[in-house]
């Protein structure tokens, strides 16, 4: 027999903590997993998601950028090669082409509303705006995306059944493929409440800093 080759090393430390769940949100909304079973890629526009990313998963890796779309957006983005991280993240349900096909995602309870804020800042937004059919009625709204309807439906279940927080998923557009699960006013309120329990957990200051203005004009305590 031919000698075998060194056992691969993990770059990531597999241990879970809130910012360990957080990453692993983002990574099922903005990461890549390779069919070749070791590369993981993430993209953002934001250089502060990159930053909280690595910092999260703590690995040093080398930042690179690019131009996409039609007005030339600038996006960074990271890549690195572990095997076993590889592995594990397709054990827990994230897998390479994921966007279509995602499922339930093997997240500790205890960590899933962290897991959830990494997936808002990936893929989800809040917006607000004055209804104009009302006197002084202010519409707020948390929402996230994904082209699959199976995994909506799982975060949708589990917030439901664990905190009464109940939302309801529609598509995009009439023409998208890809779905929406939303949470209007109250609910909204609540679920905001949970995913920025603390100031010291890992999020996209520019999200929070807009669903704190929209706190300011209901009159409830911001998060900043």
């Amino acid at each position: 027999m031919g000698k075998r080759g060194p056992k691969p090393k993990g770059k990531v430390k597999i241990r879970w903590s809130p910012d360990f769940a957080y990453a692993i949100g983002l990574l099922v909304t903005d990461g890549n997993l390779s069919k070749y079973g070791r590369h993981i890629s993430f993209v953002s526009k934001d250089i502060e998601q990159i930053e909280t990313f690595t910092k999260c998963l703590d690995i040093k890796v080398t930042v690179g950028s690019s131009f996409s779309g039609y007005k030339k957006i600038k996006t960074w983005r990271v890549q690195f090669g572990d095997v076993i991280f590889h592995q594990w993240l397709m054990s827990i349900g994230i897998m390479p082409k994921k966007s279509k096909i995602l499922g339930i995602i093997k997240i500790p309870q205890k960590y899933f509303i962290d897991f959830l804020r990494g997936c808002f800042d990936g893929d989800g937004c809040s917006y607000s705006y004055w209804d104009p059919r009302w006197k002084s009625s202010f519409m707020f709204y948390l929402s996230f995306a994904s082209g699959s309807l199976t995994f909506l439906q799982w975060i949708s279940k589990v917030l439901y059944d664990r905190f009464h927080i109940k939302g309801h998923i529609t598509k995009a557009s009439k023409k998208s493929t890809n779905y929406q699960l939303k949470y209007s006013k109250h609910e909204a309120i609540k679920l905001v409440k949970r995913m920025y329990s603390t100031k010291q957990k890992p999020c996209l200051q520019r999200k929070r800093l807009k669903i704190s203005q929209s706190f300011a004009i209901m009159g409830l305590p911001t998060l900043v």
